[in-house]
């Protein structure tokens, strides 16, 4: 998906610590491994915890079959209403082609079904096919049109559409609009716009003032919504007591969290609290465990460089043992 580049200090630390502009649900990541035979067990179901809305008015056994992993089947029922107009299902098509539920990943085909169920005011195929239109991949690019289906999804209450729209606006300089839309994504308590919130108070744009206790407030909803970005910041905030009262040892526990979720800046953050002994036991070996992780990755750190030149050859094969574990 192409990445805007949004205007600092808009939003600057989604950016620079690798978020993504556009936020997306599961569609269009890429193929799952098709089940075999009758596609999944009855037993697998609980685990889709899929929402109807998605696909408009009820979709009675196709829906069904989905909801339950029963892929193919699915496909089979939905496939006839799709080609008989009906939008629901022929959302239903394209989130099986896109995804290669139950059949063989046809991205350009789904892309066609989504521009059809998108022209039949589906909100969900909207808030797709407007975002295939912004990467211009799979079809031409069309700014335009892509902004007025992101727009119709978000009037429809989908929160991704809603955040979109909001990036779409900052990229067009209209901040307060977009803050709006970030708040109403992030009150139906979608990570990326609860970052984005803290990101706006932090700063004061997009008629906010700059409040750092509000700004915090959203970073640790995001953070307890698994944004490994949010908690890498809250944990930081935390130890630091920026918008709050210091808090090392659960500033850590944050930290710990983004790094053991594969955040290379936690990596060195969590690094240096054990070299330092802030929020935990100090412990250099630790530390250089996980600078080393950090340093695998591409982030250089000279203050941590230094550190790992002073320690000993046992040392470090103690730190290069211990990084293994950290897999």
């Amino acid at each position: 998906m192409t990445i805007l580049r949004l205007p600092v200090p808009i939003l600057a630390a989604i950016l620079l610590c690798g978020g993504p502009a556009f936020a997306q649900d599961d569609v269009g990541k890429g193929p799952r491994p098709a089940p075999q035979a009758e596609e999944a067990s009855p037993a697998d179901a609980g685990e889709l915890e899929l929402d109807p809305s998605r696909f408009g008015e009820v979709i009675d056994e196709a829906y069904g079959a989905y909801q339950r992993g029963y892929y193919l089947t699915a496909y089979r029922l939905a496939l006839p209403r799709a080609e008989r107009g009906d939008g629901a299902a022929q959302t239903l098509v394209a989130e099986l082609l896109a995804n290669g539920l139950g059949i063989r990943q046809d991205l350009r085909e789904a892309t066609k079904w989504y521009e059809k169920a998108a022209n039949k005011g589906v909100p969900d195929a909207q808030l797709q096919y407007a975002l295939l239109l912004v990467d211009g991949q799979l079809v031409k690019p069309d700014r335009e049109k892509a902004f007025d289906l992101m727009r119709k999804a978000a009037d429809a209450g989908k929160p991704l559409a809603q955040f979109n729209l909001a990036q779409m606006l900052v990229d067009s300089g209209k901040f307060a609009e977009a803050v709006g839309w970030y708040e109403k994504a992030a009150n139906a308590k979608l990570a990326d716009a609860q970052y984005a919130m803290a990101q706006v108070y932090a700063e004061g744009v997009g008629g906010k003032p700059q409040d750092l206790a509000e700004a915090r407030r959203w970073l640790e909803l995001a953070a307890k919504n698994k944004f490994d970005t949010a908690q890498l910041d809250f944990g930081t905030w935390l130890v630091e007591g920026r918008g709050g009262p210091v808090d090392f040892a659960e500033g850590f526990a944050w930290l710990k969290r983004a790094a053991d979720a594969g955040n290379i800046a936690a990596h060195n953050r969590v690094a240096k609290l054990y070299l330092a002994g802030v929020g935990v036991n100090a412990d250099p070996i630790a530390a250089a465990a996980w600078y080393m992780r950090a340093r695998q990755a591409g982030l250089i750190d000279k203050a941590m460089e230094d550190f790992l030149e002073g320690l000993t050859e046992e040392q470090v094969q103690q730190a290069t043992e211990r990084m293994e574990t950290l897999r």
